[in-house]
């Protein structure tokens, strides 16, 4: 089994990444092969709704985005933690988000999500339901840990002191973990589950 994780915090070694490193520690015991994506120092710009992703099957601004998208494809779990700015996700993780999940036309169903938000003080649980709305639109299960998935640091290293926040990341990922596994014996046993054909209804006709 297989985490994708994106790191969308500037600081490669801030603490956004202590927190998710905390994550790994346990996927690792798991058993579950860890990839990292540092995203939240790179140059991404954001959608402009050209719709070309769906005559070329990827993105028309080709960048990380594209790199990632087979790793998305492949893994059994996303992981996407981000340090808060005015209450929200920093802007270059959300414009890297938007036209990974918009440009990728695979089926995410049953991929297991989890997001994870980190800030000196407030806005966490507002950036957390922010996140998690990528997974919710696109039939993935949200992972939850033991409270809303959120540490507290803001010099680099300091979230090494919120021992609840740590202890959050830890459960977080048991119970993803748990997840991917239960999800991949349901697979085995009865598949995904049927589909509609979707039906659009635009409000202005």
């Amino acid at each position: 089994m297989k985490v994708l994780m994106i790191n969308g915090s500037p600081r490669p070694k801030g603490n956004t990444a202590l927190a998710l490193g905390e994550m790994e520690k346990v996927f690792t015991e798991q058993g579950i092969e860890v990839e990292t994506l540092q995203v939240g120092n790179k140059a991404i710009r954001g959608c402009i709704g050209c719709r070309k992703c769906k005559e070329l099957g990827k993105c028309v601004f080709d960048d990380m985005v594209n790199e990632a998208a087979p790793k998305f494809e492949a893994c059994d779990g996303l992981v996407v933690g981000s340090p808060v700015y005015y209450a929200s996700a920093n802007a270059t993780l959300m414009a890297f988000l938007t036209r990974l999940f918009y440009s990728t036309g695979f089926d995410k169903t049953m991929k297991v999500g989890a997001s994870v938000a980190v800030a000196r003080r407030g806005g966490l649980s507002a950036t957390y339901d922010e996140m998690n709305k990528f997974f919710g639109i696109s039939g993935m299960p949200i992972a939850s840990g033991q409270y809303w998935n959120s540490v507290h640091g803001q010099a680099p290293g300091e979230a090494a002191q919120d021992v609840e926040g740590l202890q959050g990341m830890r459960t977080l990922a048991q119970n993803m973990a748990f997840l991917m596994k239960g999800i991949a014996l349901a697979k085995e046993q009865y598949g995904l589950p049927e589909k509609e054909p979707t039906q659009f209804m635009n409000f202005i006709r």
